[in-house]
């Protein structure tokens, strides 16, 4: 088996030597050179998982190939980019909500749960990513932003709860309180 590994990782590495260069000034001549970077890397990634597919006598032509149709999805993303950013440009802002004063923030999390409260200071004070939270609690990443997602929103409501005028003084959309 090892000596399988050996022999695979060995044809890699003597394609990769063949098609560098190539496949470098092919993805110049179309892309930026970061996306031409970004490309090659894809490449480098397909050859390897591919590498019994690729033709044994010739592989450029193939490796060209994958090139190509790794540049055309890399254009229908920053195409999807552009008219996402063009979508939220177009939208109406909404207004952000005033906000919490640091008192109100502890007494809105002093009303959670301990699990919550956890929870919410690794993510927001330890600014901790989900998977890095999830070895600290000792759950799973999938886990944590489950209940991350939970936890934001009882504490968004608490906040609510905590700073909701009293009746008749809200705000209609569009019209102003009256003086």
């Amino acid at each position: 088996m090892v000596s399988a590994d050996v022999a695979r990782r060995e044809r890699f590495e003597a394609v990769v030597g063949e098609t560098y260069d190539p496949l470098q000034r092919y993805l110049r001549r179309r892309a930026s050179p970061p996306d031409a970077e970004d490309a090659l890397a894809e490449i480098l990634l397909t050859m390897w998982r591919r590498l019994d597919e690729m033709p044994r006598d010739n592989p450029l032509p193939w490796c060209y190939g994958v090139g190509r149709l790794t540049l055309a999805n890399q254009r229908r993303g920053a195409g999807r980019r552009a008219k996402l950013m063009n979508r939220l440009a177009m939208e109406r802002p909404m207004s952000e909500p005033e906000p919490a004063s640091d008192q109100e923030l502890e007494a809105a999390l002093a009303d959670l749960s301990e699990d919550d409260q956890e929870l919410l200071r690794l993510w927001a004070w330890e600014q901790l990513e989900p998977r890095e939270i999830a070895v600290a609690l000792s759950v799973t990443p999938n886990a944590v932003s489950l209940r991350l997602g939970r936890a934001r929103k009882r504490l968004e409501s608490e906040l609510r709860r905590k700073n909701h005028p009293r009746a008749g003084q809200e705000e209609a959309y569009g019209r102003k309180e009256p003086q």
